[in-house]
């Protein structure tokens, strides 16, 4: 009895010393990676909720580049040693409470290293006091509302903006309407050339449809284009029926109207406009609408449209990034069944943007790799960029695309439209024209 007794102490001893051996380990994996460490990115991404097919593929674009990293051995420190990728979801559920849930989770449960994501800007400005709080570096891939970084009631410095913002999209969809629309409808409808576009804004009624908002007018007076905005419209987040603002829309006669929604209520919004309402005129949408189920769901009722774009499931420019968009399609394609959208090709390289900066911080400490994020210059991947680079500002931490407008063509074969570029004259793949049917405002 005394030598079981003596035994098993020796037993419990030799647990103890393995415990204490092994456990220093895996915490220095986790805060230090080496050739055996592993790089914790969190993605905030809407799974479910109104904004869940744009935060689905922001996700799954997340596992296409951790994939693609991973395979190629993973992230290179400056000691020369790897780390591996490990990628952790938290679905904000297209709420600001669900947003807070899944931002605290991400932080204090599974402890992350860094996080990509955001989609709705509303749900993103819910949680960035948690993100000032702990100090995680955070590259905003989708919520595209300038007030994401720029706000100044809380700490943004650890928050980084990888996606356009409304001020972008804006500038380049106004400057179209300016260039090319105005003129073609001139010219079609024998209008004087100084008679003013009459444009119309529907816009979700959030922080991101209002930064549209607001971004149009500032543009408009700022450039001294000659556009009269003739309605402003807005709707609720997830909303369904649209016929009323569209009728008001109407009554308003419009030449064409700038509609700043997700792709689950822009394809409604355009069918209800053309086959409800009879508002037969040009539909302009933000980027975050170039997703396949858009294109699906739009059906015939999408011919003509045109959506401002930086990356698309169906087309892409000439030029450096085209063989790279290519490939990273192929690979979502061969993963999940159908190709990614815009706001998955910004979270794709969110994920690149997070490796690059932990290989030059050399760890995961966070004010390093925050500092490596301030510090960045590195080639573009796969969405074209300003000078074919990534850097964010020094202001207020923005990075700057190449951005261009499609029009959509209806494909009888497909029962689906498919997108074309048409401006500006260095990217287009056709000609913009107007579409069949159209008729102009008038006053």
């Amino acid at each position: 009895m005394k030598y079981q007794v003596l035994f098993i102490a020796a037993l419990l001893v030799m647990a103890a010393l393995v415990t204490g051996c092994t456990q220093p380990a895996a915490t220095q994996a986790q805060t230090t990676p080496g050739s055996t460490g592993v790089i914790k990115i969190g993605v905030i991404a809407s799974l479910t909720g109104p904004a869940s097919n744009v935060g689905t593929n922001m996700w799954q674009s997340a596992q296409v580049a951790a994939d693609k990293i991973n395979a190629a051995g993973g992230v290179t420190l400056k000691d020369g040693s790897k780390a591996q990728i490990k990628m952790i979801v938290a679905d904000d559920e297209s709420t600001q409470a669900g947003g807070q849930k899944a931002a605290t989770r991400l932080i204090t449960d599974d402890k992350v290293d860094l996080l990509v994501g955001g989609y709705s800007s509303a749900v993103t400005s819910a949680y960035e006091q948690t993100i000032a709080e702990y100090k995680v570096p955070y590259i905003v891939t989708g919520a595209s509302s300038p007030v994401i970084t720029h706000r100044t009631d809380i700490d943004t410095s650890y928050i980084f903006h990888h996606c356009p913002t409304t001020d972008a999209y804006a500038q380049y969809t106004i400057k179209f309407i300016d260039q090319v629309l105005r003129p073609a409808i001139a010219k079609k409808s024998g209008f004087s050339a100084d008679r003013p576009l009459r444009l119309a804004l529907l816009y979700q009624d959030t922080a991101f449809g209002k930064g549209v908002q607001t971004a149009v007018i500032n543009t408009i007076t700022q450039e001294k284009l000659n556009i009269q905005l003739v309605s402003q419209q807005s709707f609720r987040m997830g909303e369904t029926d649209f016929r009323t603002p569209l009728t008001s829309i109407k009554g308003a006669n419009p030449d064409a109207v700038y509609i700043a929604a997700f792709p689950n209520e822009g394809a409604p919004i355009i069918t209800q406009a053309r086959r409800d309402i009879g508002l037969n005129t040009i539909f302009l949408n933000v980027v975050n609408n170039d997703n396949a189920q858009f294109y699906k769901d739009l059906g015939q009722y999408g011919e003509g449209a045109i959506i401002e774009s930086m990356f698309s499931p169906y087309t892409a420019p000439v030029g450096a990034v085209s063989d790279a968009q290519g490939a990273m399609k192929q690979a979502y394609f061969t993963r999940f069944g159908t190709y990614p959208d815009m706001m998955g090709a910004s979270t794709y390289e969110g994920v690149f943007i997070a490796a690059k900066a932990v290989g030059n911080a050399g760890s995961t400490d966070k004010a390093t790799v925050r500092q490596a994020l301030v510090d960045l210059k590195m080639p573009q991947v796969i969405v074209p960029m300003k000078d074919q680079t990534i850097s964010f500002s020094p202001d207020y931490r923005e990075s700057t695309f190449d951005l261009w407008m499609e029009q959509l063509a209806f494909n009888q074969t497909l029962g689906e439209t498919r997108p074309f570029i048409v401006w500006p004259d260095n990217l287009r793949t056709t000609e913009f024209t107007l579409p069949m049917g159209y008729t102009a405002g008038s006053v």
